[in-house]
Formats: structure tokens, C-alpha cells, sequence
């Protein structure tokens, strides 16, 4: 499993909707992507649940890096984004873990992410260990959030390059209860073709 994002920041005054249309209108070519586990098609709209912006920022968890590839440089979908927006950066993580939740048959509305560091020094006994026991704790707290009434999916993924750890969940309930979150977001659509080829639990 791999995880990626990018966020195309818009201005103050920007109309929403302009978005809402181009996802109401072209969101399902994804729909039965082959390599794909998940696309949310996700916004922040600025004044809304606390949001200081307004920006588009969709998120994939992908089951064959190959397809992820093809969608991003071979011509495979990406070149939309490029042609309309400019090309944004590309944010991606190695997956960790992924959890179905109670609400995995529901439509998700909202979504959650929380961004954190991997300290660069989290190794008290020397072992080189530590950033395996934090993975660990994070592992088990994603299992637990995942258990949460209204979560449709929960992942977890870490950024070797910049040591960072992202955690996005789908919700049922637009308020999406996540406590802990740095961002949240408003689903426009999911495309799920291969939702449940995701590994379930953690992937090794």
C-alpha cells in the first residue's frame, strides 16, 4: 500500500463549486481504476469547521506503485490536475497499516488527517529501535480509532524522506470525531475499486 496527496491551495474568494462540479462530473472515471485501493476527493472550504483555507486536496492509497506511476507521469490522469492547476507537489508515504471500520458500507462524507514527526531522536537506549516502538504506538492507536463508530477506513503511512508520519480516516459522519486531527475535510466523492484488496492491519 502506498499513500499520496496533494493540496492545490485556491483563493479566499474562490468559488467552491467550481470543484464540487468538476468532481460531480468526472470523479468516477476512477471508479474502476485497476491498482487503485481508494481515491477521496476531498476539500476545505475556508470559514468552514475552522478551516483557514480554501483548497482541493485528494487523497489515494494505491495497491501497485506501477498504476501510481502510470496515473502520475504515463498519462494516466494526472495531466488533468497539471492542465487546470499547475503541477502540484506530490506528498507520498509507504503504507503501514489500514483498517476497515464499522462503517466501511457507508458513503463517507468527511475525513481526518493528522501529520506528525518522527523525532529524530527517539532512541533512549541507543538500540536504533525507537522508531520502530513509535510505529508501534501509532499502529495500535490507529487500530483503536478504527474501531470507532462512523469510521469507514483508516490508514496510517510514514514519509522516510521528511520522517513524518500521516494518518487519514474516511468518516460516515461529517462531523469526523477525530480529536487529534490537523486537518480535516469534506468528501465529494470515493472511488474504491480496490478497497478491499487493501491490507488489512498492518502490512508486514
Amino acid at each position: 500500500m502506498h499513500a499520496k496527496q496533494y493540496e492545490i491551495a485556491l483563493p479566499a474568494d474562490y468559488d467552491m463549486g467550481i470543484i464540487r462540479r468538476r468532481v460531480a462530473a468526472g470523479g468516477h472515471v476512477l471508479d474502476d481504476r485497476a491498482g487503485l485501493g481508494l481515491k477521496a476527493y476531498v476539500i476545505r472550504e475556508r470559514g468552514v469547521d475552522g478551516s483557514p483555507v480554501n483548497e482541493y486536496a485528494p487523497f489515494y492509497l494505491w495497491n501497485d506503485t506501477g498504476a501510481m506511476a502510470r496515473f502520475l507521469v504515463g498519462g494516466g490522469g494526472f495531466q488533468n490536475i497539471v492542465r487546470d492547476f499547475g503541477r502540484p507537489v506530490t506528498r507520498h508515504w509507504a503504507g503501514i497499516a489500514c483498517h476497515a471500520g464499522p462503517a466501511r458500507t457507508a458513503v463517507p462524507t468527511a475525513a481526518s488527517r493528522r501529520l506528525s514527526p518522527v523525532p529524530a531522536d527517539p532512541d533512549a537506549d541507543g538500540t536504533g529501535l525507537g522508531p520502530a516502538a513509535l510505529i508501534e504506538r501509532e499502529s495500535a492507536r490507529l487500530r483503536r480509532l478504527a474501531a470507532r463508530d462512523g469510521v469507514h477506513t483508516a490508514a496510517l503511512a510514514v514519509d522516510p524522506h521528511h520522517w513524518q508520519l500521516a494518518r487519514f480516516v474516511l468518516w460516515a459522519d461529517s462531523a469526523a470525531p477525530d480529536e487529534d486531527a490537523t486537518e480535516r475535510y469534506e468528501v465529494l466523492h470515493l472511488s474504491a475499486p480496490g478497497i478491499n484488496d487493501l491490507p488489512e492491519g498492518r502490512n508486514w
